[in-house]
């Protein structure tokens, strides 16, 4: 990027702001501590039911994941963390993980447990884990999440976070009462065994892989259960996680509002968990989604502390880490548009019932071109003006691929 255009286009959106009073020098500073953490199995390409398609170069164990994200970290300076997921990123060496986590700058978000699939364990989760008709599969399930648990505290973590593919494909396959008093009962032996500064991050999803039902379908759900476990359960919520066409910035104002927002796994969809790009399909949605958040977190409805930040994709036809450089953009980028929302003037609006007025004050911070603000948040930080080219120019992947293998497969995946 040349550096002239940028000091220029700075310059002159400053100059715009500074008329309607809101200084860049505060925006800078804003966007420039808003970190999302980045998920250990976005790091290779993803797959499909159908194949998968190796792009070559991926990180074949946690120490060059953590090298990977350690190189989004230094291009972007939009991630600081990373999220990994148990079995299939339990560290050989602890304290050599965290050396090099810490040599990185990288801390440890929440951890992820998985009893969504068979990896050698005793029991099969086949029809179920945590709300398995069999108490002996349920128990091992329970087990599962403890162990994450110490891991995470091994390395610093703070949370867990558990989604549960449990449900039924058919009528009369699962007892649904059951079924859901068992998950509560499961989840309430593991939230026994958090500590005391954690938190439990609980998912929800409509469907997939179960069609008929799933245990935890929508966030009310989800909430309902948090409710039975205790204060430091919250509803995490994943963009891609609902039927086409729901509300989810409302889903968010409403959590705010009871204080149940535990975070946030962000992605993009079209028809379903599609785990597309960070708002490359609904922009404006991401940006909705950030007003009801700082709006929520301005009125003290929830503090912006308690909220995690993580991205949550896997995908068949990019580069893993193109595609995240291009989510960690999207994400800041609708964070700053949303920061520009001249919210004294929409609660004007909405008090008047001035309908048009509103949408106004909304579509003029949307259509606000904010990246000159985030690429100097970025300058300013010390990262590359333009990751995405410097990623490319310096022909980072045919790197990857002469040092780890054109047949490198990313572990876990």
């Amino acid at each position: 990027m040349n550096t002239d255009f940028q000091k220029r286009s700075l310059s002159l959106l400053s100059e715009q702001l500074d008329a309607k009073g809101i200084k860049v020098a505060e925006l800078v500073s804003q966007i420039s501590a808003f970190q999302i953490a980045v998920p250990s199995w976005a790091l290779g390409a993803g797959g499909t039911r159908f194949g998968r398609f190796s792009i070559g170069g991926e990180p074949r164990n946690l120490d060059e994941k953590l090298e990977d994200i350690g190189l989004l970290a230094k291009l972007t300076k939009r991630t600081d963390a990373v999220s990994l997921h148990i079995p299939w990123d339990i560290p050989q060496d602890i304290q050599a993980i965290r050396q090099k986590a810490a040599d990185l700058q990288i801390s440890f978000d929440a951890m992820n447990s998985n009893t969504f699939q068979d990896y050698g364990q005793p029991l099969s989760y086949k029809k179920g884990s945590l709300s398995n008709a069999d108490s002996a599969i349920r128990k091992q399930a329970v087990e599962h999440n403890l162990q994450v648990i110490e891991i995470g505290k091994s390395l610093g973590s703070k949370g867990l976070t558990v989604w549960l593919a449990d449900g039924s494909n058919f009528p009369g396959q699962a007892h649904i009462r059951k079924a859901l008093q068992w998950t509560t009962e499961s989840l309430q032996e593991i939230y026994a065994g958090l500590p005391a500064d954690w938190k439990l991050l609980l998912e929800y999803k409509p469907y997939e892989p179960n069609f008929y039902h799933t245990v935890i379908p929508d966030w009310g759900t989800s909430a309902l259960i948090c409710r039975q476990l205790g204060e430091r359960a919250k509803v995490l919520v994943d963009l891609g996680h609902h039927l086409p066409n729901t509300n989810i910035e409302q889903i968010v104002a409403t959590l705010m509002q009871q204080n149940m927002l535990a975070g946030f796994h962000f992605n993009d969809s079209k028809y379903g968990d599609d785990d597309l790009s960070t708002g490359s399909i609904k922009p404006y949605q991401l940006f909705l989604i950030f007003c009801e958040l700082i709006g929520g977190a301005e009125e003290k409805a929830q503090t912006w502390e308690s909220i995690s930040w993580m991205i949550d994709a896997s995908h068949n036809t990019k580069d893993p880490l193109e595609d995240l450089i291009q989510a960690l953009e999207a994400i800041s980028q609708a964070y700053a548009k949303a920061l520009l929302v001249d919210r004294r003037k929409l609660a004007q609006c909405q008090n008047e019932g001035d309908v048009v007025g509103a949408q106004e004050v909304l579509q003029e911070a949307f259509l606000t071109d904010v990246r000159t603000l985030v690429c100097e948040a970025r300058i300013q930080s010390g990262g590359e003006a333009d990751p995405l080219a410097f990623y490319r120019r310096e022909k980072i992947r045919e790197k990857l691929i002469a040092q780890r293998g054109k047949g490198a497969q990313a572990s876990g995946l």
